[in-house]
């Protein structure tokens, strides 16, 4: 089988993943339930720090922010990955096999579901507290998951372009089949230079993100055996976007890839 064809054959079990996609369950759509109860008995503080975390995915969408992840370190983590001898850069991923783009993404996924596993099963000591403070910190390991995703294809999360295309990987992962579909096909019109205005509000990608969660973070509001809840749900959340955005993402490249062969 020729490369042409092996990418023809990765490109339609993308496409088969996209099909499968169900949405979310009824249960699932009642995840705003647990956060309204929780917003009332959550101290004002805590909301602030929330609101100032929000903010500051604003600027990473706008301009990078704090949330932006140093892309010179994620080369060298790759190329160490891949043993090299120099250092990788985002033009010489771009040349890698589909295969070892394929390794480097796991890789660096799996890295990330470790991160989010111990950071859940810390703040699910406190319960109800510390859960309101993880939730901002699983958007941020979010956002650094896709990063690293998009370097491991060869694509420059330092660019407005791919940081826009992160927000639909999120707006994806958390949206139901009408949504997912709608997604799909915006991208697929190759239109991914939108302004943030066009995204129909970074605001309220984030907060359904966060939202969506809810059902699940639910049983970490529970001191002590929160510890399990969080440890367990963080990883799947982390897992759920890795899938996400290794799918979209390989699915740029193989296009790319066909494209020019």
């Amino acid at each position: 089988m020729s490369e042409h064809e092996q990418l023809r054959v990765e490109l339609r079990k993308i496409e088969k993943w996209e099909k499968d996609q169900k949405g979310l369950f009824f249960w699932e759509r009642l995840a705003r339930l647990p956060f309204s109860a929780l917003d009332k008995v959550t101290p004002k503080f805590i909301h602030q720090k929330i609101e100032k975390l929000l903010d500051e995915i604003a600027k990473y969408v706008d301009n990078g922010g704090q949330y932006l992840a140093n892309t010179s370190a994620t080369l060298e983590k790759a190329s160490a990955q891949l043993q090299e001898k120099k250092q990788l850069s985002i033009e010489d991923i771009q040349h890698l096999s589909l295969q070892e783009m394929d390794g480097l993404a796991e890789y660096f996924i799996e890295v990330r579901k470790k991160n989010a596993q111990l950071q859940g099963a810390t703040t699910g000591v406190g319960g109800i507290f510390t859960l309101a403070i993880d939730i901002p910190f699983v958007l941020g390991l979010t956002l650094k998951t896709l990063q690293e995703v998009a370097v491991s294809y060869g694509y420059d999360p330092t660019e407005q372009e791919e940081r826009i295309f992160m927000v639909k990987c999120m707006q994806f992962s958390s949206s139901d089949i009408v949504g997912k579909r709608a997604i799909l096909e915006e991208l697929a019109s190759g239109n991914r230079t939108q302004s943030l205005q066009q995204l129909q509000g970074w605001r309220e990608v984030f907060l359904t993100y966060r939202d969506n969660l809810g059902w699940k973070k639910l049983f970490q509001m529970i001191p002590i055996a929160g510890m399990v809840f969080g440890a367990y749900i963080n990883k799947q959340a982390i897992s759920d976007i890795g899938e996400v955005g290794m799918m979209l993402y390989r699915k740029r490249r193989i296009l790319e890839k066909v494209s020019q062969s």
